[in-house]
């Protein structure tokens, strides 16, 4: 299953900042400069696994990939 995400909203919120998002990566559920404290704070929340994900100062091209 492909699943197209548009974060641009993201990009403007969280720049330099670690997220988590849900399952369907369209809800952030925690924000942090800190990795871990972002992911503690996610699992907390009662999610079993979050994605991590490092938003970046710019907004640059990124494609991912999960297997």
């Amino acid at each position: 299953m492909k699943t197209n995400t548009n974060l641009t909203k993201v990009f403007e919120k969280y720049k330099g900042l670690w997220i988590t998002l849900d399952d369907s990566l369209k809800k952030v559920i925690s924000s942090n400069k800190n990795a871990e404290k972002a992911y503690k704070e996610a699992i907390e929340k009662g999610y079993k696994k979050p994605t991590l994900f490092k938003v970046p100062q710019e907004n640059l091209p990124y494609f991912g990939f999960v297997k």
